[in-house]
């Protein structure tokens, strides 16, 4: 049998070999382009302001809170709800887990205890006597802004707790607002604080979790590769590459991704 091979026209194979190099440029344009874009968000997080929520349970509100603190440069926040499981399921958090951690406390009086541990302040968003214009305070300083439930509000524990009150005016009929919406106001003030005062033009991260927080960010099947079996992350260059080998444990494959880029404390709760 006679088979005629037929080779495409010069100017066909041209275009194709064009296509594919406009292609893999295009690729590797999007893939610094994440890169970058994730050492801008890092650069602009604030270590010290972080958010405690004392008995906030509803998905869709965690969730809310946790894309506004995103939003804010918070990367962590803080959650006691004794006796109740907290679940930032995937529907409500639509994908906002990966970049906020949730820590979980068993009690009101362990979470302030572990934040004024490193150095925090707690004010909490409440309308009693002493409350202060959330405008007038300075959120420049290292702050815990404590939210109450969705329908009791501050639990008595937690009003006993904080060390300050901060009130929202408010000029209609109703005295509150929804929890999620309180925890925006307050956020975007203390972000209009921290712009005003230079604390987004500079990293404020240390260099040991800003460049734990990159790795597993942008590479985060390694990230739980290593982590699962206790090796560190290994170094990267300026563009995100991992530099040298990676180190093996006898396995043929990475193992899959984890849920997430934060490392969970022993006190948090499944995520999903």
């Amino acid at each position: 049998m006679n088979l005629e091979t037929r080779t495409a026209p010069r100017s066909q194979r041209r275009r194709k070999t064009g296509k594919h190099r406009h292609e893999q440029a295009r690729t590797n344009h999007e893939t610094d382009s994440r890169f970058q874009r994730l050492v801008t968000v890092l650069s602009r997080r604030q270590p010290d302001l972080t958010v405690l929520l004392d008995n906030v349970h509803k998905p869709h509100n965690l969730a809310a809170i946790a894309r506004t603190c995103d939003a804010v440069g918070i990367g962590e926040i803080h959650a006691a709800v004794p006796g109740e499981p907290v679940r930032l399921t995937q529907r409500a958090a639509a994908g906002i887990r990966k970049w906020v951690a949730t820590h979980i406390h068993d009690s009101i009086a362990a979470a302030a205890h572990a934040l004024r541990d490193r150095g925090f302040r707690l004010l909490a968003a409440h309308l009693t006597a002493d409350a202060r214009d959330y405008r007038a305070v300075d959120l420049t300083r290292p702050t815990c802004l404590v939210f109450g439930a969705e329908l009791e509000g501050l639990s008595v524990r937690a009003a006993a707790t904080v060390d300050g009150f901060v009130t929202i005016p408010m000029l209609g009929h109703v005295q509150s607002l929804n929890v999620s919406v309180a925890a925006a106001v307050v956020l975007y003030e203390a972000q209009r604080q921290r712009q005003a005062a230079g604390f987004y033009d500079r990293r404020r991260l240390a260099d040991g979790t800003f460049q734990k927080l990159l790795f597993e960010w942008y590479h985060p099947r390694i990230a739980a590769y290593c982590h699962r079996h206790g090796f560190p992350y290994p170094a990267l260059n300026a563009a995100g590459d991992v530099v040298g080998d990676l180190p093996r444990s006898g396995r043929k494959h990475v193992p899959p991704a984890a849920t997430g880029p934060y490392p969970a404390p022993g006190s948090t709760t499944p995520l999903d």
